[in-house]
């Protein structure tokens, strides 16, 4: 009956690695033919398009209907992720009001494997007709989204993966990776920094993991530090008053870090020296320190991986110290 979904039930016991494997290896040839691409007929719009996106004062409107639309949403959020803001514009809501969205300071993106999608018919009008920047992505060199466009990234032709050569596959794959390639392109280009990309991404794991020791040091006042001339009363006290860190930063007169005091050094020290005696003599020489923008997962590595492992860590900037943090400020902000 027609509508109706067809239901058929696969045989028991039977292997479908094949059909995955000549799946996975269509999208790889497609994906070969995409490189080769770039590196020769798409290398010179490839470069164009870096160029034109890294100086417009607008967005990268990006936009595809189908599979492609699909394809579009994602290189949106990939490209706003990593510096470069954009937004995925559904061109049949599009042709209802949301054309608006659209300035003379942006640039669209295009996806369509046809170049022909009719939904497209209402951007593309709208970008000619206020001289926005259409970029078009797609594998009919003379199709009309391609004409039309201001710059065209003709991919190469590829079979689908689906047997009946129909259902998006290789060129949903190929359309992606191109989308992948021109945000990384742009990202690059930027300098965009793992800090830059934790400011987009302050939340879950990998919040987490583009955490930066500076991000969870204590600073000023906070660090537990006292003068190499100090006794070991007056470091005591100083451990005292900032408990939660089991010791002190010892640094001279410029504030530059040479030793450390811990809960270890005081123990040693017991019964052998008196509160009068000074800091100098019992303190550790030269302790580990790291600048304030290592990522705080590279920082607990460090500490962990001693052959004596320590929990208190100092942060220093051209030698002199700026920061401390101990090993619970790590745990607390979930990495470990």
């Amino acid at each position: 009956m027609a509508g109706e979904t067809v239901r058929k039930t696969a045989k028991a016991g039977v292997d479908h690695s094949p059909s995955a494997v000549r799946t996975v290896l269509a999208e790889i040839e497609g994906l070969n033919a995409l490189v080769a691409a770039l590196q020769t007929s798409l290398r010179a719009a490839f470069d164009q398009a870096v160029e034109q996106i890294l100086k417009i004062e607008g967005r990268v409107v990006v936009t595809g209907m189908g599979k492609s639309g699909h394809v579009a949403r994602k290189v949106a959020a990939t490209l706003a992720s990593t510096g470069t803001p954009a937004f995925f514009l559904h061109p049949a809501e599009a042709s209802h009001g949301d054309l608006g969205m659209i300035t003379s300071g942006d640039v669209v993106l295009a996806f369509s494997w046809s170049g022909e999608t009719p939904e497209l018919g209402d951007v593309i009008h709208y970008c000619k007709r206020f001289g926005v920047t259409l970029m078009a992505v797609a594998s009919g060199p003379d199709s009309a989204l391609v004409t039309a466009a201001s710059l065209a990234f003709v991919l190469p032709p590829a079979e689908e993966a689906c047997p009946n050569r129909l259902a998006p596959t290789t060129s949903t794959t190929m359309q992606l990776a191109f989308g992948d390639a021109l945000a990384m392109a742009l990202l690059e280009a930027r300098g965009f920094s793992a800090r830059d990309f934790h400011a987009f991404h302050p939340g879950g794991r990998l919040g987490a993991r583009l955490v930066t020791v500076g991000d969870l040091m204590g600073a000023g006042e906070a660090i537990p530090r006292v003068l190499e001339t100090a006794t070991i009363g007056e470091a005591l006290a100083e451990i005292g008053a900032k408990a939660w860190y089991g010791g002190a930063a010892v640094v001279d007169l410029a504030g530059r870090l040479v030793g450390a005091l811990t809960d270890g050094d005081l123990r040693r020290a017991w019964g052998k020296a008196g509160l009068a005696s000074p800091v100098a003599g019992h303190m550790t020489r030269k302790p580990v320190s790291v600048p304030p923008g290592m990522l705080a997962t590279e920082a607990i590595r460090l500490m962990n991986e001693r052959e004596r492992p320590f929990l208190l860590l100092f942060v220093c900037e051209e030698g002199r110290l700026v920061g401390a943090a101990h090993m619970h400020d790590f745990l607390r902000a979930g990495i470990g």
